[in-house]
């Protein structure tokens, strides 16, 4: 069976075309920088491999250059779109209605849309990527698989708010996490690492998007997004957490309107907002080269980073490992070091040396001495939704 992947982000597109139940890719690739005139392409099948620079405007147009690629006499895989059985999506936002990977109808996409208001960034692109590839793959079963899942298993003392239980009862407003995927993922490959029969893991996924969990015994049990993807660490373009009393003042003081409000804390804050620039990269080259607001929105990510790792330490009662993943996870070095910086408390010990050797293999990056293992482990969020979505149809 060939299961094509689309793993679409707020900023990217991930894709692998997976031959199940062998996991065998055929092809991979990744769209990213989508909205900047410096948007690139990366396309790879066999002994091809493409990287180009292009302006893609949208999710919609990375989709149809995916599938462009898929399909060319050169260096497609593929003769025709009826060749892809099935198509497995990410879906960030499932709220309480979707607890498992689905087959999707009408209904689901109904309820994805209805559901976009709480992840604006990530639930639209996720389902234009499904319109797309329902017209481009007709043929094919398309099933979404939805990041908040893995969170399921959260107690309520943690995913409830401190609100009346109205609102609770009867808007299903509580904490939800996301990133499931990449977190489940994740923290199978590190308990397997470790060896052992019980488990107190910490996984950190910083890309545009971060996040952390607190997973005990292969379940997760805390986690820093929650209603909507939006609060925790500090991201690319969305704030984090911050006082509720500043969205009363930027709209009684102010003038803004709620809809403003919105736009301004997940598309122009976190280190964009600080930094002018959202991409890590261009931050860490500028910080690099003296600059002072650079340099300080990498000390406020890493310290947030690490306020998190206390608490779940706390809420874990003990730590065997903490994990590193995703795109600045698990390349950037520096962010790395920062983050475990002054934590040998909680006997956290950096081997820096280790920690700036690129691999694309798990990783031990922490000293002989440090009593918690620091692992770098490369997400492969593709593969778990090509497992999820050939295990749900076969």
């Amino acid at each position: 069976m060939q299961i094509l992947v689309l793993n679409s982000g707020s900023s990217s597109i991930k894709f692998q075309l997976f031959v199940m139940p062998e996991a065998k890719v055929v092809c991979s690739g990744l769209v990213e920088r989508i909205g900047l005139e410096d948007a690139v392409i990366k396309y790879q099948s066999n002994d091809n491999t493409i990287e180009k620079v292009d302006t893609i405007k949208n999710h919609k147009e990375g989709l149809q250059l995916i599938s462009t690629y898929l399909m060319d006499a050169n260096v497609g895989v593929i003769r025709s779109a009826s060749e892809i059985d099935l198509v497995g999506h990410r879906v960030v936002h499932g709220g309480s209605t979707f607890a498992k990977t689905v087959v999707i109808n009408d209904e689901v996409k109904q309820k994805i849309e209805e559901l976009s208001s709480l992840a604006p960034l990530h639930n639209p692109a996720n389902l234009q990527g499904i319109l797309v590839a329902e017209e481009i793959f007709s043929k094919a079963t398309q099933v979404a698989v939805f990041d908040t899942a893995f969170h399921q298993t959260i107690p309520d003392k943690a995913y409830r708010y401190a609100i009346p239980s109205k609102f609770l009862d009867e808007e299903k407003i509580r904490l939800y996490g996301f990133h499931g995927t990449s977190h489940k993922y994740v923290s199978e490959k590190a308990i397997d690492f470790l060896g052992k029969t019980s488990s107190k893991v910490i996984t950190i996924h910083l890309g545009n998007g971060c996040s952390m969990t607190a997973v005990e015994d292969g379940k997760s049990i805390d986690h820093t997004l929650g209603f909507a993807p939006m609060n925790g660490l500090i991201m690319g373009t969305r704030c984090g957490d911050i006082d509720p009393a500043v969205i009363f003042y930027l709209v009684s003081n102010l003038g803004y309107s709620i809809e403003k409000v919105s736009t301004l804390l997940q598309k122009e804050s976190g280190m964009l907002g600080l930094t002018g620039y959202s991409d890590l990269r261009d931050i860490e080259s500028e910080a690099e080269k003296g600059n002072k607001q650079c340099q300080l929105a990498l000390e406020m990510n890493a310290y947030r980073i690490k306020k998190f790792i206390g608490s779940y330490c706390s809420v874990l009662n003990g730590l065997d490992a903490i994990v590193f993943t995703a795109g600045i996870g698990e390349n950037s070095d520096f962010m790395r070091q920062l983050a475990c910086e002054n934590l040998d408390f909680l006997g956290i010990q950096l081997d820096e040396e280790k920690n700036s050797v690129r691999s694309k293999e798990i990783r031990d990056i922490s000293t002989v001495s440090s009593k918690v293992k620091i692992l770098v482990i490369p997400t492969n969020e593709e593969l778990e939704i090509a497992k999820q979505s050939f295990d749900l149809i076969s």
